[in-house]
């Protein structure tokens, strides 16, 4: 295995920052775990917080060495400071109670009252894995979580997932109707939806506890606690176990890139102390979003954050993680305002090196618990070796997002008339991505829907989705929409790097944007939910768009297609033609939208090829002027096709 200052000469220069940034990861990895291995000695979840001990007694422990005196309240002592419910310090900064055994029972609420020099507080136990909200005050509690009877595991983990195909989904806003939808819903509802149309990999957001649903989750406050609002841990567990039937892999939005501030609920002066788990002063405190950045260079925080990704994995039998804000956690800066053009921005003063080590351990410990896991990094500064392996000089990731082909759809769409469309650029964005790192690529996420954005159906078609989307009426612009939608999700996938991803709803061109309930809308939920009403109704075009979808995403696991690297065979500018090919398949678009061409002759691989499926087929709302299964000779002379405007075709070698 080569590194990664041999494999990218634009690295040379940086071969001694890259060496010992590896030898800092290796220093701090034998420092935590010795000569054993690093899951061996993450455990804070199994000592912190509340657990049942053998002799039937419960105990709790809290880390807050800033405290002068801790109290448990709660239901069981009618919410009262009693020194019977005073916590003992027991060195190091930790603090603990023993209860008999009926002092608690499942169900019980409870919270902390935290006393220092000068103050005084409620709070949630750090490691809390149950945090439920009162309807009224909308506060939160933590909940002692131990039912009568464990949830009991029936399908195993999926295994290896070399090229994930991803449907990215948020359990609250999956339900039709206008509210906060729940695990068991999901379940029953959406996942047969997701199993039907191909994916292998389910990537869950705001599963961590968060105070404000309209945060989408990324407003973490209670890292241990699966969110209430969404079912039960049994419930959710459920979920899992019947995706892992489906052979359907879980991964999970893992927010360590920061924590809200608030202080009730959250980590935020949880003894008083403002750097307790965080930067002291203003590098405590994210510029942007208005919350707390942790300080990864503390013992404290890294056995914290890796023990909260060792929680997820065997509590909840997660297949991985895609790691939100990872470009926030490297730079000290945050990278705000940065367009990283230059190399020397991913190495020296603005890096935090602590930062990467954390990134670098939590890649080797996931590992060590589940080999086959998948982790991918949300990075917008592409910095260089952040999914290339440990043992080459890199950070250690599987996948790293494309990030910046979704940018440049909206670009496209948005400043420039289709005539001016370029093919070079296009196939440049697409296949621009480093040869020794993975890439997720995807053609819109969640990012894309949000409030004040659109997604890329609503962006082609705009007003005309209220009034055309009916099979019954023809209109130009919807026609060029969905003939573009459909080019667009197809060009990605096969240019896509390692693996792809859809956002829930938009296989089938979801309406209008997402808007969670806030007061600005009056706390309404009708942009918080997915219209599958719509993909199912025999009487709209976004059903079409759902069996083609079906189709691809059949096609390219079925035919393993990733596994191959895309080769260009044809750049074609005068006529918006492009061609490629990628393992056994040819992959032909004709953007131009008004010129078909008959007879196109290129060359290619020698073979016949037939015609696996194309974009203008009836049943994906084409105008059926390809024939499916037709065989293409290939010659000497190359192969000729016919390429009808606004079409991509897909060829298969026999």
């Amino acid at each position: 295995m080569k590194p990664i200052y041999e494999t990218d000469p634009w690295l040379a220069p940086f071969k001694a920052d890259i060496l010992t940034r590896h030898k800092d990861i290796e220093k701090t990895l034998k420092w935590m775990a010795g000569d054993g291995r690093l899951t061996d000695a993450i455990n804070n979840h199994l000592y912190y917080g509340l657990h049942r001990r053998n002799d039937g007694c419960w105990i709790f422990r809290e880390w807050a060495p800033n405290a002068t005196r801790i109290y448990l309240v709660g239901d069981f002592n009618n919410w009262k400071k009693i020194s019977a419910y005073s916590l003992a310090p027991v060195g190091n900064g930790d603090w603990e109670i023993v209860l008999p055994p009926m002092i608690l029972r499942h169900g019980d609420l409870y919270k902390l009252i935290v006393e220092w020099n000068g103050g005084s507080g409620e709070r949630i136990p750090a490691y809390v894995t149950r945090a439920v909200q009162d309807e009224e005050t909308k506060k939160f509690c933590a909940q002692v979580w131990e039912p009568e009877v464990p949830y009991v595991w029936h399908a195993e983990r999926p295994g290896p997932c070399p090229h994930p195909l991803i449907y990215e989904c948020h359990i609250g806003m999956s339900s039709e109707d206008e509210k906060v939808s729940t695990f068991s819903e999901f379940k029953e509802k959406v996942l047969p939806r997701i199993a039907a149309l191909g994916y292998d990999v389910i990537q869950i957001m705001a599963l961590q506890e968060h105070p404000y649903y309209g945060s989408f989750g990324y407003q973490v406050a209670n890292f241990f606690a699966l969110s209430s609002r969404f079912g039960t841990p049994e419930e959710f567990k459920a979920l899992v176990d019947e995706a892992h039937s489906l052979g359907i892999a879980v991964i999970m939005d893992i927010v360590h890139s920061h924590s809200v501030a608030n202080e009730e609920e959250g980590l935020s002066l949880f003894d008083g102390r403002e750097d307790l788990y965080f930067h002291y002063g203003p590098q405590g405190h994210h510029p942007a979003w208005g919350s707390r950045c942790f300080e990864y260079g503390k013992p404290e925080t890294k056995f914290f954050l890796l023990s909260n990704c060792k929680y997820w994995m065997e509590e909840y039998m997660l297949d991985g993680f895609r790691f939100d804000g990872v470009t926030s956690m490297l730079y000290w800066d945050h990278g705000l305002g940065k367009d990283f053009g230059d190399y020397s921005l991913y190495f020296g003063d603005g890096v935090d090196i602590d930062a990467v080590i954390y990134l670098a351990l939590a890649n080797i410990l996931i590992r060590e618990i589940y080999p086959s896991a998948i982790t991918i990094a949300e990075d917008v500064s592409g910095m260089p070796g952040l999914a290339a392996d440990f043992q080459s000089g890199g950070i250690g990731f599987g996948f790293r997002m494309a990030m910046g082909v979704a940018d440049h759809w909206i670009k496209w769409i948005k400043e420039k008339r289709d005539e001016e469309w370029s093919v070079g650029e296009m196939w440049w964005e697409l296949t621009r991505k480093r040869e020794d790192e993975r890439t997720i690529g995807y053609a819109e996420c969640h990012d894309q829907a949000l409030v004040g954005d659109k997604t890329l159906i609503f962006r082609l078609l705009d007003k005309e989705m209220y009034y055309g989307m009916n099979k019954g009426s023809r209109n130009m612009t919807v026609d060029r929409g969905i003939a573009l939608h459909k080019m667009i999700r197809l060009v990605t996938i096969a240019t896509c790097g390692d693996g792809y991803l859809n956002f829930m709803g938009n296989e089938f061109g979801h309406p209008e944007w997402i808007d969670f309930p806030r007061e600005g809308n009056k706390w309404s939920f009708n942009h918080a939910r997915r219209q599958w009403s719509l993909a199912d109704s025999p009487f709209l075009r976004y059903s079409s768009l759902e069996s083609f979808d079906k189709a691809m995403i059949h096609f390219f696991k079925s035919k393993k297609v990733l596994d191959g690297k895309p080769g260009l065979l044809v750049q074609d500018e005068q006529k918006k033609i492009l061609i490629f090919s990628r393992k056994n398949c040819i992959f032909a678009f004709n953007f131009n939208p008004d010129k078909s061409f008959e007879n196109y002759q290129f060359d290619c691989p020698d073979g016949d090829y037939v015609l696996s499926f194309s974009t203008d087929e009836a049943a994906f709302d084409g105008f059926g002027r390809l024939v499916p299964g037709e065989i293409h000779p290939g010659t000497s002379h190359g192969i000729s096709l016919y390429l009808p405007a606004r079409t991509a075709l897909v060829l298969e070698r026999q």
